[in-house]
């Protein structure tokens, strides 16, 4: 019984917070991992643009930009 416990609480961690915004897990990891790509390009061209100030001027404020409206217009897909 132990077993069917551990396996209930361990798909509840991954299904609870992706069903909570109206999403699957597959679909909640895409969003999730496209946003974390994003940003990590945007942290790339901030720390060159740290050391040539010259380059990448508005490539971070433009991607926090996109990545705020993309989240606020998409915020809970069960509204869809």
């Amino acid at each position: 019984m132990q077993n069917h416990s551990i396996i209930s609480n361990v798909n509840r961690a991954f299904s609870e917070h992706p069903a909570s915004v109206g999403e699957s897990y597959s679909e909640h990891f895409v969003t999730a991992g496209g946003f974390g790509w994003a940003l990590f390009k945007a942290s790339c061209a901030c720390f060159v643009h740290a050391v040539l100030p010259f380059a990448f001027e508005k490539t971070g404020s433009k991607a926090i930009t996109a990545l705020h409206t993309r989240m606020v217009s998409n915020r809970d897909r069960r509204h869809d």
